[in-house]
C-alpha cells in the first residue's frame, strides 16, 4: 500500500536550518506530483511548496519564497528550509496531488504523511 514518512524535524535557533524527507513507498510519479504542506498553531492546513512529477516547475508560498527549497531524488522528496522564523514552527506534512493549480489546497491532496515537527525558537 501507499506510504509516505517524514522525517528530519526538530528544534532549531531563529535563523537555523533543518532538511524534511519523505520516503515514499508505491508511488509513483507520473500523473502525480509531491507537495509540502504545513499546519502552524491556529491555522489552517496550508501549502508550502510542490515540485512536478518530471522535476522541471516549483511553485512555493510567498511565506517560504527565497528561504525553502522543495526537491525529489526518485521516490524521496525533501524540504530544504534555511532562516527559519519562529513563525514557522509546526506540524509539516509530506503529500501527493494531482492537481497542480491546486497545488497548495489541502482538499486536492491525495495521500499524506504524518508530519513532523519543527520548532523554531
Amino acid at each position: 500500500h501507499v506510504q509516505l514518512v517524514e522525517s528530519g524535524g526538530g528544534s532549531v535557533q531563529t535563523g537555523g536550518s533543518l532538511r524534511l524527507s519523505c520516503t515514499t513507498t508505491n508511488l509513483i510519479f507520473i500523473d502525480r506530483f509531491p507537495v509540502w504542506f504545513r499546519q502552524t498553531p491556529g491555522k489552517e492546513r496550508e501549502g508550502v511548496a510542490a515540485v512536478s512529477s518530471g522535476n522541471f516547475n516549483w511553485q512555493y508560498a510567498d511565506f517560504v519564497k527565497g528561504r525553502f527549497t522543495i526537491s525529489r531524488e526518485g521516490p524521496t522528496i525533501y524540504l530544504q528550509m534555511n532562516n527559519l522564523q519562529p513563525d514557522d514552527t509546526g506540524v509539516y506534512y509530506c503529500a501527493t496531488s494531482t492537481h497542480w493549480g491546486k497545488w497548495a489546497s489541502p482538499s486536492f491532496a491525495e495521500y499524506w504523511g504524518h508530519g513532523t515537527q519543527v520548532t523554531v525558537s
